[in-house]
């Protein structure tokens, strides 16, 4: 494998082709690990089914479609506001199987734990685990437990994967945006963000800022059944909204533009982002997706959206164009336009 790769051809910044050693950029799913997906994973593993780079991959057994998927999560601290390590990991698996349109029925979870680490946190954490996965509707059937040194492991690392069934007629993937498309966000952009980095930095506002992580399938079969004409389904985690889209136009090979004025952004997200110097654009999600779908369709999907607990704050935010292919390009407040670029890595390190 090490064989076909072509260090000096890479496009990647100067401190990975000077020194080939993997960075906390590589994680934060921009272009770092995007370089690392296409010039060390693909050459290694390719096939048709990986190829396609969702957020699942789509599996035929038997004439059956099944989705799979699997996620691991590091986040740092354990417990935020509005959330912590347990449920963030069932509902991530969860949303990363709805996003191909799945039904997700079976989760599996590997836990690694650091020497230390008090059983009434990872209790806690079980617990939580539990009740997000009953409360979506998936039954966890196995799992691992694996344990490291003292102070190699930040109290606890979880995997977790999941198996879905995708209903016959749905075709939804990152290569079927087409010109004309709308774009719909399910709500506000940033939350889980901001909420891990206020407790990281001490910071203090008028209300607390919460994490949105949430399962996904309940709305996301709310929209399928207003209508199953959805071309692309994605959630904005790490990269948030703009690495996103940006994959996803890199993959269709269209443009997307959107309006910066209709992307709804809690006033405490946007002063925290304000105040650290962060664009909520590129901020994590863990409770939000992103919709491309013809346009008409768009209205019946959108209202489809508002009429759940998860869309009420749903938006339609831009449209795919046939100019620019591959690129994100934002309308601005003053009436301009800026290309919103894939980041290098991601602005918050350890966030899911």
């Amino acid at each position: 494998m090490t064989n076909n790769l072509n260090f000096e051809g890479w496009s990647c910044p100067l401190p990975l082709r000077d020194h080939p050693n993997i960075v906390l950029g590589h994680g934060g799913g921009g272009k770092l690990s995007a370089e690392l997906i296409e010039h060390l994973f693909l050459p290694a593993f390719r096939n048709e089914m990986l190829q396609n780079l969702g957020d699942s991959s789509i599996i035929g057994v038997n004439g059956t479609r099944l989705a799979m998927s699997t996620d691991s999560f590091v986040v740092r601290p354990l417990f935020f506001p509005g959330g912590n390590i347990g449920e963030l990991a069932v509902n991530g698996t969860i949303n990363d199987i709805s996003m191909s349109g799945a039904r997700p029925l079976y989760l599996s979870a590997g836990f690694i734990l650091e020497e230390g680490l008090p059983i009434e946190t990872l209790g806690r954490i079980v617990d939580s685990m539990a009740a997000a996965a009953q409360a979506a509707g998936v039954v966890l059937v196995t799992g691992d437990t694996k344990v490291v040194d003292k102070g190699h492991g930040d109290g606890v690392y979880i995997n977790t994967s999941g198996i879905g069934l995708v209903p016959e007629g749905i075709e939804i993937g990152p290569q079927r945006a087409k010109p004309g498309d709308v774009v719909i966000l399910s709500g506000t952009i940033g939350d889980h963000g901001m909420a891990i980095m206020s407790v990281r930095e001490g910071l203090e506002f008028e209300t607390t800022i919460e994490s949105d992580t949430a399962a996904l399938n309940g709305l996301v079969a709310a929209m399928l059944a207003a209508s199953p004409t959805i071309h692309v389904l994605r959630d904005p985690t790490r990269g948030g909204v703009a690495s996103s889209l940006n994959e996803i136009a890199q993959t269709s090979q269209v443009g997307i533009q959107i309006d910066e004025n209709k992307l709804p952004v809690n006033s405490a997200v946007r002063s925290a982002c304000e105040l650290l110097g962060m664009d909520p654009i590129f901020v994590a999600n863990e409770g939000k997706l992103l919709a491309i779908v013809p346009a008409g369709s768009a209205e019946a999907i959108f209202e489809a959206m508002r009429q759940h607990p998860l869309g009420r704050r749903a938006a339609i935010i831009g449209r795919v164009v046939e100019q620019h292919p591959g690129m994100l390009v934002a309308r601005t407040g003053i009436g301009g336009a800026r290309v919103i670029p894939m980041q290098i890595g991601e602005q918050l390190p350890r966030i899911c």
